[in-house]
Order: C-alpha cells, then structure tokens, then sequence
C-alpha cells in the first residue's frame, strides 16, 4: 500500500474544522462568555470600589481570560490523534476547575466584597485562598498532562505540531510566574507584627503597594513594577504562538517560500523564543520596580536588543528559505 505525501511546494491548509471539540471545556467557555456579559453590566451599574479599582473588573477580566484559554484548550485537545481518552480527562480537570475558580473569585470579590489574592486575615479568606491555590496546581498538572501527550502526538504539519507543543511549555512557565507574587511586602511584615499574625501575603505590585494608579481595564501599575504582565503574557502564549503558525499558513498562500515545513517551523521557533524573551523583558523590570510605561535606560536597551535578535534571526530564516528556494528551481 502507498502513501501519499504532500509535495514540498505545495500551498499549505488551516487545520480542518474539528469535528467535536472538548464539550466541558467549551461549556465553561460559554458560561464564562455570560459572565462577561454580567461583569460589563455589573462594571457600568455598580460603582463600588475595591482596593482602587471597580470591583467587577477583577471577575471581568478573569472570565475574559479563562474563557479564551478554555476554548483554545478545547479546540487542541480536538486535534489529539493518541490516547484521547486520557486527554479528554485532564481536559475536564481543567474546565472543572477553571469553574470553580471564577465561582470562588466572583463570590470572594463581588458577594462578598472581600480582596481576593493575598487576603488571609480571616478563616473564610485563608480558606478561599487556599482553595484557589490548590485548584489552580490541579490545572497546572492537567495541562501538563496535556503538553506531554502532544510532545509525542502530530496533529497538523510539523510547523503547527511545534507551534502547539511550545505554547504549552511557555504557558506552563507563565502560570508559575505567579509565584513570584507571593512575598510579604515590608507593609504585610509590619501589619503582621502589629497584629500577632499574617493578616495578607503577597502582592502583584513591586515597590509600591496594590490598588494605586494602574491602566484601564487591565490594572498594571503605572507607578511601580507589576508582576502580573509576564503572567498574562505567558499564559496567554496558549494563544499567541499558535496563531503565528496559523499566519503563516495564510501567508503561504502569496508567498511560495514559505509553503515549505521547515521555514514555518523555524519562524515558529523564533516566534517563541521572542515571546519568551518578552515575558522574560517585562517580568525582569517588574521586579526592579519600573513601572511598564516608564521604561528605564536598562529597560530600552534590553528591548532594542530583544527587538534586533527577533528581526535578525527572522530575517535569516527567510533569507535562507529564499536561497534554497533559487538554488532548487529548475532553470527553463
């Protein structure tokens, strides 16, 4: 029996349409898509405040966010060749516990009025807290699960499969990075001692404290470091390093150097390893204390050079692609 395989030249296709995506995963995204709808209605008619910020904007945001995760989850888990059993179970580890997340921090912040993170000054608080934290290490283990099944797996073409399997390692990394945030600020230390124990641990801010001037919507400080940036960034690599393999499947289609595996895969490669010097470039000055929109002299180098590598080594890629290109075209 023989096989057909795809000619080097030839024009590369999106991934087809799944024909079931992960059905718990999708409804959580569903019920996190209402909630948006509920905070956007809560953020406009309710004008209470929490730590400087609406309160409705911290659920917001993480129904947003988790919803996106979710159904990119889901469409990856659709693309599963092996043991799809085991990856539709760690699939349902996360959807159950990204639910559970958004009902403790809905019922924390909003029901209660209470701040979410860092917050054990109170039975009920600690509890919440410690709920959070061991649901979350629950997800984080099911998504490694997940990368490690799709580390042997091959759906779509070689540049697709690496582009999965790197946004899974970095969003990995990302979900740790919000380790970082749990140090007792000299402000907790002295409230500690005052009151005879921790009363709050952590922060998201570096030398300022939370709840002061921040960016719309997201909150990141504009007055000192925030830790929150390169977590953001690395979980949402889930996204961000897929939809450049996508892109250049569509950009195939004009440009013939680029309908071969093996460019694609190395833009991919560099694409990563980009947004991981990015996560690495915001989170290194956070915890210098610069805020993200006062880039010190540090910070501007290091951007240039992260900047020149990411053009540098693209430009290589494609330079070589279109060498190999001339070199292998037939003379008429």
């Amino acid at each position: 029996m023989t096989t057909m395989t795809a000619r080097p030249d030839a024009v590369p296709t999106l991934p087809p349409r799944p024909a079931r995506l992960h059905r718990p995963l999708v409804a959580v995204s569903i019920g996190l898509a209402v909630m948006t709808l509920i905070g956007i209605g809560g953020a406009l008619l309710d004008d209470r405040v929490l730590i400087g910020h609406p309160i409705w904007m911290k659920p917001l945001k993480f129904a947003i966010s988790l919803g996106i995760y979710c159904v990119t989850l889901a469409w990856m888990l659709s693309l599963q060749t092996k043991a799809r059993r085991l990856g539709w179970w760690m699939g349902t580890v996360v959807a159950a516990g990204v639910a559970a997340e958004m009902v403790l921090i809905a019922g924390q912040v909003v029901v209660r009025g209470r701040q979410l993170h860092f917050n054990v000054s109170t039975a009920t608080d600690q509890l919440i807290h410690n709920v959070m934290a061991t649901t979350i290490y629950l997800v984080w283990a099911a998504v490694l699960v997940i990368a490690i099944q799709l580390l042997f797996d091959k759906p779509g073409d070689r540049a697709l499969r690496w582009s999965i399997r790197l946004a899974l390692g970095t969003t990995l990394a990302g979900m740790l990075l919000g380790n970082l945030m749990f140090r007792s600020t000299p402000a907790q230390e002295r409230e500690a001692a005052e009151a005879g124990k921790q009363l709050h641990f952590g922060s998201h801010s570096v030398g300022v404290e939370d709840g002061g001037g921040g960016l719309p919507v997201t909150g990141w400080s504009t007055t000192g470091g925030d830790l929150r940036i390169g977590h953001f960034l690395g979980v949402h690599a889930l996204q961000a390093i897929p939809l450049l393999a996508l892109g250049l499947v569509l950009l195939a289609r004009r440009f013939p150097a680029l309908r071969p595996e093996g460019p694609r895969t190395a833009l991919v490669a560099v694409g990563a390893a980009s947004y991981a010097g990015l996560i690495w470039l915001v989170t290194w000055q956070a915890q210098r204390g610069e805020s993200i929109v006062h880039p010190g002299g540090a910070t501007l180098t290091a951007t240039g050079l992260w900047l020149g590598a990411t053009v540098l080594l693209s430009l290589l890629v494609l330079f070589r692609t279109r060498r190999t290109t001339l070199v292998s075209t037939p003379i008429r």
